[in-house]
């Protein structure tokens, strides 16, 4: 993981414990927060904590 607290797409699936195909749906149909940096696809930790949060209530 990288030390600003943003993921990768790797990064985010092993700590959501889901398949990368899963996050790419995710994020093409909005349903995940994401950033695009240099056409590569970014996560911050705390939004999707903040996610996580959101989704089991």
């Amino acid at each position: 993981m990288i030390n600003s607290g943003l993921m990768t797409i790797e990064d985010l699936s092993d700590y959501l414990k889901v398949t990368r195909r899963t996050i790419y749906d995710w994020v093409k149909h909005n349903k995940i927060p994401a950033l695009k940096l240099v056409g590569q696809w970014r996560f911050k930790r705390d939004k999707i904590d903040a996610w996580i949060e959101n989704q089991s209530h």
